[in-house]
């Protein structure tokens, strides 16, 4: 079992999906990261060796920002926005769509679920003759 940046790559995928599993590497930068090492990128996780595992490890921690580092400089980014006051900072704050996307409908995943009270019923009051 491979391990990189402290992520267990799945032994059964090629090496180029399952480099993917590491945050902050999607498809084009394994692709990359792997032509630069010279690894098939046919080859399975479980069929790595040790060196191109450590040939690996290097070529990551020397070129890319990935795992904790990476979501280090997102949360710092996300509060110098929120602290110079901008647009997009107060949206992060107040929990609402950052990028424009409407709000009357939709964006529940980032509102969260609906309240209970903020339903306005249609019923008509029943009047007592």
């Amino acid at each position: 079992m491979a391990r990189i940046e402290g992520v267990n790559l799945p032994a059964q995928k090629r090496i180029e999906y399952g480099l993917t599993y590491v945050f902050g590497i999607g498809l084009p930068s394994a692709q990359n990261i792997l032509h630069a090492t010279g690894i098939n990128p046919d080859k399975r996780v479980k069929d790595l060796t040790d060196a191109e595992v450590a040939l690996l490890q290097k070529e990551i921690t020397a070129n890319y920002k990935v795992e904790g580092e990476l979501k280090k400089d997102i949360r710092l980014d996300i509060k110098r926005l929120q602290e110079i006051g901008s647009y997009r900072g107060l949206r992060h704050k107040k929990g609402l769509p950052v990028r424009g996307q409407r709000t009357k409908t939709n964006a529940r995943t980032r509102k969260g679920p609906r309240r209970a009270g903020a339903q306005i019923t249609l019923k008509r009051a029943v009047t007592k003759k």
